[in-house]
């Protein structure tokens, strides 16, 4: 493990405002990740996992607004933020899994709460289904970790064999996009936002990962992920008695209504608060008020020592 100043790391003084943290960074066999680790060491553990195309920079309101009293780690999965990027990697779910594994391993995290998003759902259940005795809380934000057929046309033009990779890496048409496609807001997020997002994937050979976690969706039994998602889509229950809170912006056309009721199909005791003001990028949309919620949620259900 290692740390070094973010303007080593090509963030400028302007965003560093906005993400103003230190970069530490674990040395694995796949590759060196990025992740932020702020707060009371002893304190009980906020696990941030984020989705695609975003990284651990989306979850700088949640790291600001609970770092005070709780320890808020914030993974960059490999291929995204200020992590590797390498081109040879599997970049499958169980692969990322096993990378958010490493992390907790090397900094013994322990009394965990997930916070997840997008993409972060299904890796962060599948790491709680091999460790359920770590987990204690989930903060559920526009996601899914069970198979669904559903999947918006934007999102299979991108799937598509050649097409999709040209038009992912190349034409930037995921990553580029997605701080207006993804925020409710009128004219998208605000400019510095917008440049923080998209600021580690500033070529095609750093959209590798984006690509990959397209092409990752599993669809059908012949996928190679179809196994690991449906083990974690069967383990969701046995974390029904868990604290929970599902918080959605509304306006998601990519996770959109149904997969909020299926959540709270399959975690029926769950606290929920949806946002109708916002969009897939609910902390983009409402992060001051997400983060009010996150924080009385974790107040009222936090265990004595």
């Amino acid at each position: 493990m290692s740390t070094a100043p973010y303007a080593a790391q090509g963030i400028p003084p302007e965003l560093a405002t906005e993400y103003p943290f230190t970069a530490r960074f674990l040395d694995t066999p796949a590759g060196r990740l990025h992740y932020v680790d702020e707060g009371p060491r002893a304190a009980p553990v906020v696990l941030c996992l984020h989705g695609n195309p975003t990284w651990s920079f989306y979850w700088r309101a949640l790291v600001r607004g609970l770092s005070d009293r709780w320890r808020v780690v914030a993974l960059d999965h490999l291929g995204c933020g200020l992590s590797d990027k390498p081109e040879d990697w599997s970049y499958t779910l169980e692969a990322h899994v096993a990378n958010v594994e490493a992390l907790v391993e090397a900094l013994a995290l322990d009394r965990i709460t997930l916070a997840v998003h997008d993409w972060g759902g299904a890796i962060g259940m599948g790491f709680a289904r091999r460790h359920p005795a770590l987990v204690q809380r989930l903060l559920i934000t526009n996601t899914a970790a069970f198979a669904s057929d559903r999947m918006p046309l934007r999102i299979r033009v991108c799937r598509t064999p050649l097409l999709g990779e040209f038009l992912v890496r190349r034409l930037n048409a995921f990553a580029g996009l997605a701080p207006r496609m993804a925020s409710a807001r009128r004219g998208g997020i605000p400019e510095l936002a917008r440049r923080g997002l998209l600021l580690p994937y500033d070529s095609s050979a750093h959209r590798v990962a984006i690509a990959r976690f397209v092409q990752d969706i599993p669809m059908s039994s012949a996928h190679p992920s179809w196994n690991e998602l449906a083990a974690t889509d069967a383990a969701i229950a046995s974390f029904a008695h868990l604290p929970a809170c599902i918080a959605w912006g509304e306006r998601d056309w990519c996770f959109s209504r149904p997969f909020f009721e299926e959540w709270k199909r399959r975690l029926p005791s769950a606290e929920t608060e949806l946002y109708p003001r916002a969009g897939h990028y609910l902390m983009e949309d409402e992060g001051d008020a997400v983060v009010r919620r996150a924080r009385s949620f974790l107040e009222r259900t936090e265990k004595p020592a």
